[in-house]
């Protein structure tokens, strides 16, 4: 067995096992849920989608859906790096499944995707890349425009984008669409160069 699908087959089981201690275990974590609703995170649902992308990959080594589930769970460790850090502190955003799924999981995405994976990527995959979080953050922005924003701990604006307005909101939203594809761009760039 090759190196890569055994990452592939690592890659798979911490998702999955960290996401059943999400979802069935006692959460006093911030950003994590039981059941159903801790897939309201994008983190939850961009590592699912990596887990998901690393089984398709083990079978007929896509390199299309690894490359878009790499860009969508890199986007989830910078959000929490540049933003979700400074705004709710580090200390919560790196413990426990937190730590497996904002840290973790997107280092050794990143490092299949640039110094292991073969594949070359084009302008249309770097477009393709943005599609999981703009589907996310239309879904995100309709919840919130429909049912309001509430108060904690029943807001529906769990990642606190609302916090200073609608307009700063689909701002935000904005620039995170504009940094997916900046992710995607690098990726690819660096790959060129190998």
């Amino acid at each position: 067995m090759n190196k890569r699908k055994v990452l592939n087959i690592i890659i798979f089981i911490i998702v999955l096992f960290n996401w059943s201690r999400m979802a069935l275990g006692r959460n006093t974590l911030a950003f994590t849920s039981r059941g159903i609703t801790s897939l309201k995170y994008y983190t939850v649902l961009s590592n699912l989608l990596e887990a998901f992308a690393s089984l398709i990959w083990i079978f007929n080594k896509n390199e299309k859906i690894k490359y878009i589930a790499a860009t969508s769970v890199v986007l989830t460790m910078l959000v929490v790096l540049c933003f979700l850090g400074p705004l709710f502190g580090y200390s919560v955003m790196f413990i426990g499944v937190n730590f497996w799924m904002h840290l973790i999981v997107p280092i050794m995405v990143l490092f299949e995707i640039i110094f292991i994976s073969k594949a070359k990527y084009s302008f249309k995959d770097n477009l393709l890349a943005c599609i999981p979080l703009l589907i996310y953050g239309l879904f995100y922005m309709a919840n919130n425009l429909i049912n309001g924003v509430g108060r904690w701990p029943y807001t529906n604006d769990w990642y606190g984008f609302f916090i200073w307005g609608y307009p700063i909101a689909f701002l935000l939203f904005f620039v995170l669409i504009i940094v997916v594809y900046l992710i995607a761009f690098t990726i690819r760039k660096i790959k060129d160069r190998q």
